[in-house]
């Protein structure tokens, strides 16, 4: 087996490989290449010290790599099914974190306990525990300012909606006692942040969230976060709960 940089290879054969790296995963994941370069763009990937392990010269395992300064976030490892309980894992995580900021944080699902070992024999600790969230459900009407947009200036974000990760547009709605980021995609509204300062101005701001679309996705809110039970008592679904780990080397 053989690791080279993720850059080495083009976007398309990153998408393909990155789809099929988590083909029969817990959660599989799809990826064209429009996705994988907006995955690159948006999350800071680093594809020079990214990873791809090679067998016979043929792309049968990914990691990624995101960096932000003195910190490291790993933005998928995907690893093809014939390859899976063999070591290509652990090489490619050996082999990024040997070129990754001396802080590298990740998210993995519970359940995936083999990942999970994996990680922890490599030094990462559990940090949190973090639960994706989708609401299709109709809620009562709620109402909300939208105010010119700017960062919530929260500390400690997941990567995936920290300041730097945000859009360049973005919906910034207000209720008293709190206030959240959400994107339009069409029907669909992601939540990218939210402050509230209880239960209530949580669901105010989902519902009025919720309103302007037909189904809305919450990603990574930290257990006990206001907005979790905002969103059980609005009948959301709690789609997931995800581990997040830190590695300080």
């Amino acid at each position: 087996m053989r690791i080279i940089a993720a850059r080495e290879l083009g976007p398309g054969e990153l998408a393909a490989l990155f789809t099929a790296g988590y083909d029969g995963y817990h959660l599989p994941v799809s990826v064209d290449e429009t996705a994988l370069v907006w995955m690159v763009e948006t999350w800071d990937i680093d594809l020079a010290r990214s990873r791809v392990a090679l067998r016979g010269g043929e792309p049968v395992g990914i990691v990624l790599l995101g960096v932000r300064g003195a910190r490291g976030w790993i933005g998928g490892l995907g690893v093809v099914p014939s390859e899976r309980r063999g070591g290509t894992g652990r090489a490619l995580m050996e082999a990024v974190l040997a070129e990754a900021p001396p802080v590298v944080g990740l998210e993995v699902i519970g359940e995936n306990e083999p990942a999970v070992r994996l990680y922890e024999s490599l030094g990462f600790r559990r940090t949190r525990l973090l639960e994706v969230w989708s609401l299709g459900a109709e809620v009562p009407p709620a109402t909300a300012s939208e105010v010119e947009p700017h960062p919530l200036a929260q500390a400690g974000l997941p990567w995936q909606r920290a300041d730097a990760s945000l859009p360049p547009a973005y919906v910034r709605l207000e209720v008293d006692g709190g206030a959240a980021l959400i994107q339009e995609r069409g029907p669909h509204i992601l939540v990218l942040q939210l402050a509230a300062r209880d239960e209530e101005a949580a669901a105010r701001l989902l519902a009025a969230a919720r309103g302007r679309g037909e189904r809305l996705a919450y990603v990574n809110v930290p257990e006990g976060d206001p907005a979790s039970a905002a969103l059980r008592a609005l009948g959301g679904t709690l789609e997931l709960r995800q581990l997040e780990l830190e590695r300080v080397g």
